[in-house]
């Protein structure tokens, strides 16, 4: 199941030949712009017009107005950070953001696998981009998985919705037995059109997971965020802002 992938696995401390592919830039796509509208009322007075009929009061001032950012009209999650001075990685057809301290752990193997030698059998590649904190307990993980592995079809999974809606597909993206704390669809839009995301924020054996996932040319890329029960208080909001980050071209 792909979110089991995402759990911790005793990553290995990074190999001294890796570089961090890392490179910084602007702002994010998914920044959550709240727009606020404020109408102002001028009301003109003449001390000399004292006898005439008083001018009627302006209108009150409408409240700031947030734009729903998920179905429905409810804020989309609990806590995002501002990540635009976070590194920024860029895989095969995604992208996601690095928190600060944050190493590149992603084996050599790793790197060249979905390779062929001379016709030999091609190696799946268990990760796409793995990050872990200093001490290895918080780990950004993505997965790139051909969408008719996770549901049988025979055609091209072009959106998420594809996989089914945000309750059916969690039992795609959701290990049986977790405890989810939210789920939400969220639209992006993306150059060329508007691109749908399911997230999903669930616990199981006493970890934390924020998963973030999409669709893109029969390919479901899924970037998940980890950490013990006990540290996602203190860095929660710094793990689901990473796993949100997520974008595909």
């Amino acid at each position: 199941m792909p979110a089991a992938a995402l759990l911790p696995l005793a990553p290995s401390p990074p190999h001294p030949n890796q570089r961090l592919h890392l490179s910084r830039c602007g702002a994010s796509r998914r920044g959550f712009t709240v727009h606020t509208a404020i109408a102002i009322a001028s009301a003109s007075a003449a001390a000399a017009a004292a006898e005439a009929p008083p001018s009627p009061s302006p209108p009150p001032s409408p409240q700031a107005q947030t734009p729903p950012s998920k179905q429905g009209g409810s804020p989309v999650l609990g806590g995002i950070a501002n990540t635009r001075s976070w590194s920024q990685y860029y895989g095969s057809g995604f992208s996601i953001r690095v928190p600060p301290s944050f190493d590149d752990i992603l084996e050599p193997e790793d790197y060249n696998a979905g390779m062929t030698y001379y016709g030999d059998k091609v190696k799946p590649r268990a990760y796409a981009a793995r990050f872990a904190s200093p001490d290895r307990n918080e780990l950004i993980s993505v997965v790139i998985k051909p969408s008719n592995q996770l549901k049988i079809t025979f055609l091209e999974a072009k959106d998420i919705t594809d996989l089914g809606t945000l309750k059916e597909a969690s039992k795609i993206f959701v290990p049986a037995g977790a405890k989810v704390f939210s789920a939400r669809t969220i639209k992006v839009k993306d150059e060329e059109d508007i691109r749908t995301y399911y997230f999903y924020e669930f616990g199981l054996d006493k970890q934390h997971v924020a998963l973030m996932a999409t669709v893109n040319s029969g390919k479901t890329y899924i970037a998940g965020a980890t950490a013990p029960e006990t540290k996602w208080g203190d860095d929660g909001v710094k793990l689901r802002s990473a796993a949100v980050s997520l974008s595909v071209s």
